[in-house]
């Protein structure tokens, strides 16, 4: 490899071949040289030395341009050092197309006149909106922060600051972007529920040349040289990611009773199930409008709006249907738009937004956009390594419960897609040694202490570590299924695995054997004993009135959805038995291959064992609770149900209780299709339901 060339000295006394003679030279070389004055432009291109006969004179011909018979020219302008700040210059463009675009508008205005009432921007093409004034555009990407923020002393906050270099002492950014790009007005919602705040005029507006306007990058330290209006930018302009990156206002988006009403019901019928965040500080932040200082903070909210209004009944919101889909598209774009603009470095937060946008899209049906989310906060928590224990050391006690919790969350979905989608597993157990979440209610937790939990209360975070706990073992069973798949043990491994996964039968068997007061199942009637009132049109028709009741009727009773271990509990004996039932199935699977056959009523013993002890345990909970689940808990019940209707049908043998047990589960199936259907929020889906109220169910 051939040694680095040496930097030539820029007053090396050396003069190019066709310089006056050496005499001439040693001369020089004995007086301190002057710097040399801009070379012509042959000169620069040829890279050559350029010899003027007066180097005094900066326009004279050089020696070179007289020998070749060319023009001696200095035409060429010196850059800036460095990289090219193609920022800047994007802001240049728009600047100069907006003003063409503004002198054309102009031209076009003098020719066909207009009052001012006939001008809408609903007139404008969705290719071509129309530009209007900043302080016009209500929508939460084109509203600035209208007002200056005070630097009042603050709660400190429990979650990372990702704006920490926010000068709050600067004036507001007014920037507007083209209504392409906003896709957030909702004129649906014009009774008053999400009415933007009146429009600001700031004095202070000016337009100026954006010279090192912004540090866009790093992203997460991000601060304002000095804030200075920007042009409206044409239709075509594409803003940068750092654009949204800024402060924003709750009323940008709605007004702040119903964001604040919204986190309410989220902490009352979300929170019990998906904990991922410290109730006192997210509200104590909240009501500090902490979101007007740090974006990311912002987006946090959004995503938990989004994915709340998506999981509670409608009868609990005072708005209509289409108004609360659009809301929470509106919401989760908001929230899309500033975290995509804040990865680096991660934080627990960004884990947080993306587990909310996969409930979001999974609620909304958007079944490749909710893996996608799922995926960035997978890998996000692997990339803060909130998987391993050891990366906890050093971090205040609310963040690590707040990614522990975060984390078996995730690693729960992970078992839930793998299983009923059949995908592979993203998390595994082998990998992971984070502890479960301390059993701790939110305000026994401060950043350096654990608080004792009252004797005799229960802490809602029971319900996820038994869960969790719940989805490792239905982990290790998936994990040897998949492997025997590949490669199927023969002989001593044979028997061997057979061993581990009767093991693991009799572990989730007693999963929840020992399972606070609070979390245990209050069984109306014997497992082995199925009353007739489980099923028949009677049944079904009440079943139905009390679902409709709960989506519909404002004020019916919210006892049993408010009561959070009652809704865990559907959620812990249904996943309990989806194990089960996994767990026999791959059981009956190696007796077949290790023995040659199965006793076919032993396994239908168990399957109708599987289908009554399902069917106890949703009729031993209240319908609202069951409904409080959402689509998600329909989703395993079917997975068995239909599992198992599918064995019926083929078994010759079957008993008469069984085809009656599983009669009377797809009967119950029929009732949760219906809560599911209620959580959708497109008018256009209502059709699959039958005219008698029943859900059309394909087998």
């Amino acid at each position: 490899m051939p040694s680095a060339r040496t930097k030539k000295e820029p007053n090396s006394p050396t003069p190019p071949s066709d310089d006056p003679s050496p005499n001439h030279a040693s001369e020089n070389s004995k007086i301190k040289r002057k710097r040399q004055s801009q070379s012509c432009d042959a000169c620069r291109a040829r890279k050559v030395r350029c010899a003027r006969e007066n180097p005094d004179d900066p326009k004279g011909s050089c020696k070179h341009c007289i020998t070749l018979g060319i023009p001696c020219t200095y035409d060429y302008q010196p850059k800036k050092r460095g990289p090219p700040n193609l920022y800047l210059r994007r802001l240049q463009e728009a600047a100069a197309a907006a003003a063409a675009a503004q002198q054309q508008e102009n031209q076009n205005g003098s020719e066909h006149p207009q009052s001012p009432g006939s001008t809408s921007q609903g007139a404008a093409s969705p290719t071509q909106p129309a530009l209007s004034p900043p302080t016009q555009v209500p929508s939460f990407l084109d509203s600035p922060l209208s007002q200056s923020i005070h630097s009042a002393a603050l709660p400190p906050s429990r979650y990372p600051i990702a704006a920490d270099g926010f000068h709050s002492q600067f004036p507001p950014l007014s920037m507007s972007v083209p209504n392409s790009f906003g896709n957030s007005r909702m004129p649906e919602m014009a009774n008053g529920l999400a009415s933007r705040s009146p429009p600001h005029t700031d004095d202070s507006q000016q337009y100026g040349t954006p010279t090192d306007q912004f540090s866009t990058y790093p992203l997460h330290n991000w601060s304002y040289k000095q804030h200075q209006a920007l042009s409206v930018l044409p239709p075509t302009a594409i803003p940068p990611l750092s654009y949204y990156y800024r402060p924003h206002h709750l009323e940008d988006v709605a007004p702040r009773d119903t964001i604040l009403l919204i986190i309410a019901l989220f902490f009352d019928f979300v929170y019990p199930l998906t904990p991922c965040v410290h109730k006192p500080s997210f509200m104590a932040d909240v009501h500090s409008r902490r979101e007007e200082r740090d974006p990311l903070f912002f987006a946090l909210v959004m995503s938990t709006v989004a994915s709340t209004l998506v999981q509670v009944p409608r009868s609990y919101l005072p708005m209509e249907r289409h108004a609360v889909r659009k809301l929470a598209q509106t919401c989760h774009e908001a929230s899309r738009h500033i975290s995509v603009a804040s990865y680096d470095p991660p934080t627990s937060m960004h884990v947080v937004i993306r587990y909310f946008d996969c409930v979001y899209h999974f609620c909304e049906g958007h079944d490749a956009t909710q893996h996608a989310a799922f995926g960035e906060a997978a890998h996000i928590a692997v990339t803060l390594r909130m998987h391993e224990e050891s990366s906890y050391e050093g971090l205040d006690l609310i963040e690590c419960e707040v990614r522990r919790r975060t984390f078996w969350l995730l690693f729960g979905a992970d078992k839930s897609m793998s299983i009923l989608l059949g995908r592979p597993i993203c998390l595994r157990d082998e990998d992971t040694t984070c502890n479960f979440p301390r059993e701790l209610d939110d305000e026994y937790i401060t950043p350096s202490a654990y608080l004792p939990q009252p004797h005799g209360k229960t802490a809602l975070v029971s319900g996820l570590n038994y869960i969790s706990r719940i989805f490792a073992l239905l982990g290790e069973i998936l994990v040897r299924i998949r492997v025997d798949k590949r490669s199927p043990p023969q002989g001593q491994f044979l028997t061997a695995r057979l061993e581990e996964v009767q093991a693991l039968h009799s572990r989730i068997v007693s999963a929840l054997a020992h399972a606070p007061e609070p979390l245990r199942l209050k069984q109306s009637h014997s497992q082995s004993h199925l009353p007739p009132e489980y099923g028949g049109a009677g049944f079904r028709q009440a079943a139905f009135t009390e679902v409709k009741d709960f989506f519909d009727n404002p004020n019916a009773s919210r006892a049993n959805a408010l009561n959070p271990f009652l809704v865990m509990q559907a959620n812990l004996y249904v996943t309990q038995q989806l194990v089960r039932f996994v767990i026999e199935q791959y059981r009956d699977e190696l007796i077949t291959s290790l023995q040659g056959n199965v006793d076919e009523r032993r396994v239908a013993e168990d399957r109708e064992a599987v289908a009554s002890d399902l069917l106890n345990i949703l009729h031993s909970i209240p319908i609202q609770s069951i409904a409080t689940n959402g689509p998600s808990l329909v989703h395993k019940v079917r997975f068995v149900a239909s599992t198992l209707l599918d064995a019926v049908r083929k078994a010759e043998t079957a008993p008469a209780s069984a085809a009656r047990a599983h009669a009377y589960l797809w009967d119950f199936l029929s009732i949760l299709s219906e809560i599911e259907r209620n959580y959708l929020l497109d008018d256009d889906r209502d059709g699959l339901a039958s005219d008698t109220g029943m859900p059309l169910m394909s087998n």
